[in-house]
């Protein structure tokens, strides 16, 4: 995979969620030893894109599912607008008035949202202690939520970073939701296409979860695709056209490890991850935020993982008071581990400088996982 680019990778691999966390950056440096700088180019060129998409959440995905990706979040994007059409007494008209100023505001460039504040006055309405109560204080991020869901603005990292949150917002030229109009059934059952390609054999619960969908829904999106079990009986469903490459694949002899995000699209899209365990394995142990848990009956890892041929054989975190990996398996480390655990340390330590898995993550809130690691 070294010669795949970062578009190619979350093509075939599946969208890196993004919550202002490193894991875009390790998904792609994982497969293809993409450094920051190229993801980050890659970005500018708008080869990638971080995106409301499925559940309305926020991926980094490649510019062939840009389409996909918008229309697939639409409907979650206006559950905010619901609330405070409910509550705080804001009209579609309203917005839609708000809408258009802010186009006509960035025709000018991009701009953040306070940059925004005093150009757009009394447009972007206060909605007072009732809206703060709701996490809404004013009417511009609605504006704002909808003209990125619909593909008209796209959020732009002021200092071209993927794992930082500070945000401009610009005018989509030529957008992707333009050129390619997709319905509510065409899309989604397009997205369990991708799906099942990136993940399978995966349950339709597994795609309800992913897409958001309720169950009904979820397995109308599937049924156009002729998914079929890997085995009489099993809830665990392939693409057709994957069923005899899947019972003729045999896993390598040798190793093959990789250190990846707690949110790689291997778990985070399934959120299952006691098949990703040896039976011997699903008793041991992760250090949460709080609590202790045993990992073969948690849907999210606390941690990020160390896996070796799609098993999860250990944990790490990076410790920046000592700019390291604090890591352990439950295999005898051999050298390729110990050799992958040195190369992963030197891309956080000198491209990333920390790898936090969220944007409230920080050096000091990980200090028990660290601990648990070391003990």
């Amino acid at each position: 995979m070294a010669d795949w680019k970062p578009e190619d990778v979350l093509e075939k691999t599946g969208w890196a969620r993004s919550v202002g966390g490193v894991n875009p950056y390790v998904t792609l440096f994982a497969r293809a030893g993409t450094t920051r700088e190229e993801a980050d180019a890659a970005a500018r060129d708008i080869r990638i894109h971080e995106l409301p998409a499925a559940r309305g959440c926020t991926y980094v995905l490649p510019a062939v599912d840009f389409a996909l990706g918008l229309r697939v979040g639409q409907s979650a994007a206006e559950v905010p607008m619901a609330t405070a059409r409910k509550y705080l007494g804001v009209t579609d008209a309203e917005i839609d008035a708000l809408c258009a100023k802010v186009l006509d505001l960035l025709r000018a460039g991009p701009l953040d949202p306070a940059g925004m504040k005093a150009p757009l006055g009394d447009a972007a309405r206060n909605l007072g202690d009732e809206g703060k109560k709701r996490g809404q204080s004013t009417t511009l991020p609605l504006a704002l939520g909808r003209l990125q869901a619909s593909g008209h603005i796209r959020r732009v990292p002021v200092n071209g970073r993927l794992d930082h949150q500070r945000y401009a917002y610009a005018l989509w030229l030529d957008s992707p939701a333009e050129n390619r109009q997709l319905s509510d059934e065409e899309a989604f059952t397009e997205l369990a296409s991708r799906f099942f390609r990136w993940v399978g054999p995966a349950s339709l619960a597994n795609f309800q979860f992913f897409s958001g969908l309720g169950v009904k829904a979820a397995k109308a999106a599937a049924n156009p695709l002729g998914l079929l079990p890997v085995e009489p009986g099993s809830e665990l469903l392939l693409l057709p056209e994957d069923v005899d490459a899947f019972h003729a694949y045999r896993a390598p002899n040798e190793p093959r490890y990789a250190l990846l995000s707690s949110l790689d699209a291997l778990f985070a899209h399934r959120r299952d991850v006691r098949s990703f365990l040896d039976d011997s394995d699903a008793g041991r142990k992760m250090q949460g935020d709080k609590s202790i848990y045993e990992l073969g009956g948690v849907q999210d890892l606390s941690s990020n993982a160390i896996v070796d041929r799609g098993r999860i054989i250990g944990l790490w975190e990076y410790d920046p008071f000592v700019d390291g990996i604090a890591w352990k398996s439950w295999i005898e480390p051999d050298e390729a581990l110990k050799r992958e655990v040195a190369k992963t340390e030197e891309f956080v330590r000198d491209h990333l400088g920390d790898a936090r898995t969220f944007s409230l993550d920080s050096p000091e809130s990980r200090k028990p996982k660290i601990a648990a690691l070391r003990a």
